[in-house]
Order: structure tokens, then sequence, then C-alpha cells
């Protein structure tokens, strides 16, 4: 028997479902009724799930967009039009969106400004939080694995315009994200040097970085760092690698 929905997703599946009833009005009653197509009307579907200003939903796995980079929540909407990453509910909304369109929606959202929610963050045995803050701040060489610090930036707020933050997330988004790679329901155009890095941790790895950078208070200053601040250790294809 399939699983019912978990957490957020239930809720995505009925704003899935009314977008489809929408769609389906007649003509005549969409030139009648329809809203105007303002900014705020573009971005109420985003809303109903990460929230009106991205502050992120009420759930580990609806995350903030506020204040990431405009490029890289471009990427991101591009890759689920292109069957890179895998999320029915995104895939479907998306999939219509001219560039010009989606650009608006990732400005928006790159230029919001609001206060970071706090999450839970587990436990960690002493030996799990050590090795969690070396593959974070210093990698694991010898496994072939940069630090995150090395292309997130060195207080992993991001680096404009294509690297996302990684500070203010949920342990469940980010294990789940990493887990994502190494499934291959999330990819990036190649080279993909995400997916190069997972698949040299291992499950007790991704626990530790991910439970790591969960609890790692937010700066002061949480914006991303500048262009070219930081010179990635691997060719990635996002960065024209």
């Amino acid at each position: 028997m399939r699983p019912r929905c978990g957490p957020g997703e239930c809720m995505m599946r009925r704003s899935l479902r009314w977008i489809v009833w929408w769609l389906c009005l007649p003509v005549a009653a969409l030139a009648q009724d329809a809203p105007p197509d303002t900014l705020v009307q573009r971005i109420a579907a985003c809303a109903s799930c990460h929230g009106t200003h991205g502050e992120g939903g009420n759930n580990a796995f609806n995350p903030r967009l506020a204040g990431k980079p405009a490029g890289y929540l471009l990427r991101q909407m591009q890759d689920f039009q292109k069957g890179l990453r895998h999320y029915e509910v995104m895939e479907y909304m998306v999939a219509p969106l001219d560039e010009a369109y989606l650009r608006e929606i990732a400005g928006y959202f790159a230029s919001q400004e609001v206060p970071y929610t706090t999450h839970p963050t587990p436990r960690m045995p002493v030996t799990a939080a050590a090795r969690g803050e070396q593959l974070a701040t210093r990698g694991d060489p010898a496994k072939g694995v940069p630090a995150c610090m090395a292309c997130h930036g060195p207080e992993l707020t991001g680096v404009q315009p294509d690297i996302p933050g990684l500070v203010g997330l949920p342990y469940d988004y980010i294990s789940a994200q990493l887990g994502s790679w190494r499934t291959n329901t999330r990819n990036t155009t190649a080279p993909d040097c995400m997916a190069t890095v997972v698949s040299h941790l291992t499950d007790a790895d991704i626990s530790a970085v991910s439970a790591w950078l969960a609890a790692r208070p937010v700066p002061p200053d949480a914006h991303a760092a500048p262009a070219g601040s930081v010179t990635p250790p691997l060719r990635c294809g996002v960065l024209g690698g």
C-alpha cells in the first residue's frame, strides 16, 4: 500500500490540486475573474509552502528561500524543469514558466530579509560531532572530500551568484538533500560536483555533517559572500566548470 503523504506534503498536494482546478476553468471565467498578474500573485503558490517572504514552511522539507542567491534559486527551478531534480509538485508548478518569469520569482526571494527560524538539532556523540566539524571546515583529503566551507564560504552563508548558504537549515533537510544526490533524485549541470562529493561519504558522514551544519548558529551577517571570494576545489557545471 502506498504510504500517506508526510508532513507538509499533503498541503502541497492540495495546493497542486487547486492549481489544476484553476487552470481548467473556462477561458471566459478566467477573463472575468482572473486576479491581476502581479508579483504577489506570481509567488502565491511558492508562498503556500515556503512562506510569503521565503522564510520557510512549517516542516523541515519546505526550506527557506529568503536571501539565497538569485542565480541559485533560478537554477533550482530550471533543474526541476529539465528533470534533473525530482519532486512532483515542483516539477508541475514550474513546467510552463519561461525564464523571465522564473528570474522574477528568484529575484524576489533573493531580496527578502527575514529572521531565521530555529530548528531542533539531534544530539551527537563526541566522535560524530568532531567528524561533522572536520568535513565542514577541513574536509577529508584522503577521501577526496573538500570542506563545505571551501565552496559555500567561510561562514557557510553561500557565495554569489550560484552557491547557497547552509546555515539555518534543519538537519532533516540537509541530510535528505545529500541523500538525494546519492540516489540520483537530485542532480544538476555536469560536472555535478556535489554528486562527486556525496559519492565519497558514508551514511555516518552524512548524518554527522548534517547535524553539525544544522547546529551552527547563523552569523550576524548572513548575506552570501561576494562573487569570486572562494576558489572551488572541484570542477562544477553550475559555476561554468
